[in-house]
């Protein structure tokens, strides 16, 4: 990577539709998960004008309400009034319900006589994915600073709107950070940009909406961050019209880049959403990142991506690679054997370290499917945990 040059993440609100699709699936996957543990589901959400799809793959002991929980979602989103709205948006599911939890595990037509693909450390891939993980320096919690600010300011966006500061906000907004780097380190903010949606007629000007937005959005977004805008910062504010799903549509997946690193790193194109922790392609992600955020915290390297390639029907990834970008402090093949003999990464194992069946899938999946599944220091999430660093400094 160049030394010198300006990098720019996004993120988006609660009421985007992408993201509100991302809250239906994993509101789905937490519906699943509340009454049945060992329930397997993969929840997928669609939206246009007026209309919602869900298509849900499942197998379950129980059965939930999925029309309910999906209008739970877009209310607890704000789409109580207007155009599209919880009450009255049509809502249609198409639901598949496989034969054995084994069969969705592992797919119909791949099977293992003596496999129990929900139990135990070597529980088998229910899948075939290729995931990573991302950590550096940038930030305390070892995040790209691009897309920390940006979840900051899209945080900050919707907490006025939740607050009635600025009532005449619609649920739907975007941010986006433009992060000058200098000797590959954040240097200063280049620019901001806040799209900020209405949902009233009574608007206020260009001019009002800039100040108010500036004044209440941006400057507390920023207020706590070493780097910060300065005279020189170029700072955008528009107005995004009445937004929301009436206006463009959604889909579970599509803004991978605020789920993950904000393309500052290499991400898996799988949706992290709306999947039972069995998934690879979830539990998978939250291990590489946890073990690329180990490497960084041990100090053996400044930037670590994390790679882990899982077959399906194995009980771990058949493959793990590590890239430093010219940080590391010892090898990279050091860093992956360090990784190797510290981290059990087959996901029986994962499932065990990092007590996801304990865990309250309510109040965590709906929650991870706005403002980034890493990162997250208003959440305790057992992948950003650092309880291992001795460890890999020893191994």
């Amino acid at each position: 990577m160049q030394s010198e040059f300006v990098f720019s993440s996004e993120s988006v609100t609660r009421g985007h539709p992408d993201k509100l699709c991302d809250q239906i699936s994993d509101k789905i996957a937490a519906g699943y998960l509340k009454k049945d543990p060992d329930a397997r589901v993969v929840a997928e959400a669609a939206m246009s004008t007026g209309i919602v799809f869900t298509s849900v793959r499942f197998w379950s002991r129980f059965g939930v309400d999925i029309s309910a929980l999906a209008r739970e979602a877009i209310t607890d989103a704000g789409y109580t009034e207007g155009r599209f709205k919880a009450k009255t948006c049509t809502i249609m599911n198409s639901l598949i319900e496989a034969s054995s939890a084994g069969a969705i595990a592992l797919g119909e037509g791949v099977s293992s006589e003596n496999a129990n693909p929900g139990t135990g450390d070597d529980a088998l891939t229910g899948g075939q994915s290729t995931v990573f993980g991302f950590a550096c320096n940038h930030t305390p919690e070892l995040m790209p600073l691009p897309i920390s600010l940006a979840h900051a300011l899209s945080r900050r966006l919707d907490q006025v709107r939740d607050k009635k500061e600025l009532p005449y906000l619609s649920p739907d907004g975007k941010t986006q950070v433009a992060v000058e780097f200098r000797g590959s380190r954040p240097h200063r903010i280049f620019g901001v940009s806040v799209s900020a949606g209405q949902s009233k007629d009574n608007v206020p000007s260009r001019q009002q909406l800039e100040d108010d937005i500036r004044e209440r959005v941006i400057g507390p977004a920023f207020a706590d961050e070493p780097i910060r805008p300065d005279a020189e910062t170029r700072i955008l504010v528009h107005p995004g019209g009445k937004g929301g799903p009436y206006r463009h549509a959604g889909l579970t997946g599509r803004k991978g880049g605020a789920d993950t690193y904000g393309e500052y790193a290499r991400r898996s194109d799988s949706a992290l959403s709306g999947k039972d922790p069995t998934r690879v392609e979830r539990i998978g992600s939250y291990a590489a990142r946890y073990a690329a955020k180990h490497v960084v915290a041990a100090g053996l390297a400044e930037q670590c991506e994390v790679q882990l390639s899982y077959w399906i029907g194995s009980p771990g990834p058949v493959s793990l690679q590590v890239e430093t970008f010219g940080t590391a402090r010892v090898t990279e093949d050091e860093i992956a054997r360090r990784l190797r003999r510290c981290f059990d990464f087959r996901v029986g194992a994962l499932l065990r370290r990092f007590k996801l069946r304990e865990l309250d899938p309510e109040q965590l999946y709906p929650r991870l499917a706005v403002y980034g599944h890493f990162g997250r220091t208003d959440l305790s999430l057992p992948w950003e945990t650092l309880d291992c660093i001795t460890a890999l400094r020893d191994a």
